[in-house]
């Protein structure tokens, strides 16, 4: 893995458990879950986290 590779899955994994947490605490739902996480993965192209 490079680490512009890295990089990309570090901030993806990092953005990813913020949404998590939001959903968690209920200000956002399941769907929205879901959208920002294929935002995310559109974003950051993560090679491991999308998997």
């Amino acid at each position: 893995m490079t680490k512009e590779q890295f990089e990309r899955e570090k901030d993806y994994r990092i953005s990813k458990a913020v949404a998590k947490s939001i959903l968690n605490q209920n200000i956002i739902n399941n769907e929205d879950f879901r959208k920002i996480n294929n935002l995310l993965i559109a974003r950051y192209k993560p090679m491991i986290g999308s998997l």
